[in-house]
C-alpha cells in the first residue's frame, strides 16, 4: 500500500497595497520619469479642479442657504407666526441644507458618498434609539407648535400643574406657577394630555355658590344677589355691544371667524336656588365677564356676599344639632 503524503497548504499572504503601490511608483519613476512626472502633474490639475468646484459650490450654497433663512424669517414676520415655531423651521432647514451641501461637496471631490450615507443612517438610527424619549419631546414639540393648543402668555393646567406659559421650544414647555416656581413639561406626555387653557377665549363665566339658612325669603336673596352683581361695571350685561367689546379686546376679525370663538350676545346674570341642603339653601350665581377680570371679581364678589347679606338679613347657616331636654319627675 503506498501512502500519499499531503504538504500543509501555506495561506497566500497578499501584499500590502500601500507598499505595492509605493514599490509600482518607484520603478515607474526610474524607468520612465517622463510619464510618471506627467501623470502626476495630470492628476493634480484634475484633484485641483475638483477642490476649485468644491470651494465654488461650497460659497454658493452657502449664500443661497443664508438667502433662504432670511426669506423665511421675512415670511414667518409678515404672518406673525410664533417666535419658536419660526426659529424652529428656520434651524431645521438651515442644518438640512448644510448637511446636503457637505455631502455634495464629498462627492465633488470624488469621495464615495455611499458608505457614508450608510454610516450615517446608522448612526442616525442609534442614537434615536438612544434618545426615544427625547425623540418623542421632539415629536410633541412639533405637534404643539403646529396646533398651538396654547402659546406664550396663556394660563393652563396640564399634567398635575397650572400656570403662565413662559416659553415654547421643541422639547419644553416651562410654566410659571402662581407662587413663581417655573416647571418644565416634557413636550411627549404634554401633547398627548389633557390640556385645560384658561386664556384661550377672552370671556369667562364665573360662578358662585352661595349658601343661606333656611328661613330666608329666597326671592328677596336672589334680588340682594342680583343688585350686588348690577353694581360692578365689571360684570357684562344683556346690552353689552359685542362689536365694540371684541374691539376693546382687540381680537381680530380671523380669530372672530374661529368656530366658537365669537359670541353673539352676553347671558344677563343669572340667580337661582339650586340645591336645598341638610342645613342651608344654595343659589347658584353665574355671571358672563372678561377673562383678565375673572379672579379680582370672583374674590371680591365673595368678600361682598360674606359682609353684606347678613347685613340684608340673610344669614349663612352651619351644622348645627337641637337638642330640647326634657324635665323628669322624680
Amino acid at each position: 500500500m503506498t501512502l500519499l503524503q499531503t504538504t500543509p497548504t501555506v495561506p497566500i499572504i497578499p501584499p500590502d497595497s500601500v507598499h505595492e503601490a509605493a514599490k509600482n511608483m518607484i520603478t515607474q519613476m526610474q524607468t520612465d520619469p517622463e510619464a510618471f512626472w506627467n501623470g502626476v502633474m495630470q492628476e493634480a490639475t484634475q484633484f485641483g479642479l475638483k477642490v476649485l468646484a468644491a470651494i465654488v459650490i461650497y460659497i454658493v450654497g452657502a449664500w443661497l442657504i443664508g438667502r433662504l433663512k432670511k426669506v423665511l424669517r421675512s415670511i414667518f414676520e409678515r404672518r406673525n407666526t410664533e417666535r419658536t415655531l419660526a426659529s424652529f423651521v428656520t434651524s431645521f432647514v438651515s442644518i438640512a441644507l448644510t448637511v446636503l451641501l457637505i455631502i455634495v461637496i464629498i462627492s465633488t471631490l470624488g469621495v464615495d458618498t455611499t458608505s457614508l450615507a450608510a454610516l450615517l443612517a446608522a448612526g442616525g438610527m442609534a442614537i434615536g434609539m438612544a434618545l426615544s424619549g427625547t425623540v418623542q419631546n421632539f415629536a410633541g414639540g412639533i405637534m404643539l407648535l403646529t396646533f398651538k393648543p396654547f402659546k406664550a402668555g396663556d394660563f393652563i393646567a396640564a399634567q398635575g400643574f397650572s400656570g403662565k406659559v413662559v416659553e415654547v421650544n421643541i422639547t419644553a414647555t416651562k410654566l410659571l406657577t402662581v407662587d413663581n416656581r417655573v416647571v418644565i413639561l416634557p413636550n411627549g406626555a404634554l401633547s398627548n394630555g389633557t390640556i385645560d387653557n384658561y386664556s384661550a377665549r377672552p370671556l369667562r363665566r364665573v360662578e358662585w355658590q352661595v349658601s343661606v339658612a333656611y328661613g330666608s325669603d329666597a326671592a328677596q336673596c336672589r334680588e340682594t344677589i342680583l343688585s350686588m352683581l348690577n353694581e360692578d361695571p365689571r360684570v357684562l350685561q344683556a346690552d353689552t355691544d359685542m362689536d365694540a367689546l371684541y374691539e376693546e379686546l382687540k381680537i381680530s376679525s380671523f380669530q372672530l371667524s374661529t368656530t366658537g370663538y365669537r359670541m353673539e350676545a352676553i347671558p344677563a346674570p343669572f340667580v337661582a336656588l339650586s340645591t336645598l341642603n341638610a342645613n342651608d339653601i344654595t343659589f347658584v350665581v353665574r355671571v358672563w365677564v372678561r377673562a383678565t377680570d375673572y379672579w379680582d371679581l370672583y374674590f371680591a364678589m365673595q368678600q361682598r356676599f360674606y359682609s353684606e347679606l347678613p347685613e340684608a338679613g340673610f344669614q349663612f347657616a352651619y351644622p348645627h344639632v337641637d337638642v330640647t331636654m326634657l324635665k323628669s319627675e322624680i
